[in-house]
């Protein structure tokens, strides 16, 4: 509490509708002495990840005069990992992905890359989660979801004392989640194939669809086990040829 009296505190989020849609972003900022300024903002056809960066991005760049510590909190990993991870490999490869595609959203990455250069000290990034209560957080969401939906925001600007929400009851953990490690495919047992009555297996994708493909009537289906097979089988009204000397 004390750190967050002392630290401009930001909230951010951003909304969308269709994603990309209709969208809408939202800030409410804390400064030390006690004043309260929400922002907020809307897009015509944008996805979340532009919108929860254009909140950062409206924020920073409202409080660049402000000199002292800036504590950001947002329930976007996306934004977290971005700025304090992800933009230095970025720019070594001239804003390339590891696979060699373009940067999506690469230009609000550099205006967000930017701002948070020219303070001193740092930014400080903070992870809060979504829709648990967080008030500084509820707030911004209702302001963003409101933008994102073409409704009428009334933007607060004044007195902490005489703000409707607790802009500082924050958790206590606000460390980032782990990132989960991406789940390998797994492998399938078989391929089936039922062309004119006769029955095929295969062991790639490939072979099973060059067999089906632009036959009237064909069925396919991939076998993830031994034990699916015969459900499969079953489905179709067609006996196993292997085990049709039993």
């Amino acid at each position: 509490m004390g750190e967050e009296r002392q630290n401009l505190v930001i909230f951010t989020d951003g909304a969308c509708s269709g994603n990309p849609g209709p969208g809408g972003w939202g800030a409410v900022i804390a400064y030390p002495e006690g004043r309260i300024v929400e922002l907020g903002g809307k897009g015509r056809q944008v996805t979340n990840n532009e919108m929860e960066l254009l909140a950062t991005i409206r924020a920073l760049d409202s409080v660049r005069d402000f000199d002292g510590g800036v504590s950001v909190y947002t329930d976007s990993t996306y934004v977290i990992r971005g700025i304090t991870q992800w933009v230095w490999g970025w720019r070594k490869k001239e804003w390339k992905t590891a696979e060699g595609k373009d940067v999506a959203n690469q230009e609000l990455w550099k205006e967000l890359v930017r701002l948070t250069a020219a303070r001193k000290p740092k930014v400080e990034w903070h992870y809060v989660r979504g829709h648990i209560g967080t008030p500084g957080n509820e707030r911004v969401d209702a302001i963003a979801t409101g933008f994102a939906q073409g409704r009428y925001v009334d933007l607060y600007v004044g007195p902490l004392l005489k703000y409707d929400h607790a802009i500082y009851d924050i958790p206590e953990d606000t460390s980032l989640p782990e990132m989960r490690p991406k789940e390998e495919k797994k492998a399938a047992f078989s391929y089936l194939s039922l062309v004119n009555g006769v029955l095929e297996r295969h062991t790639d994708w490939k072979s099973c669809e060059a067999r089906v493909k632009g036959r009237p009537g064909a069925k396919f289906k991939k076998a993830m086990s031994a034990g699916d097979e015969p459900k499969i089988l079953a489905e179709w009204g067609v006996r196993d040829p292997k085990k049709a000397g039993d």
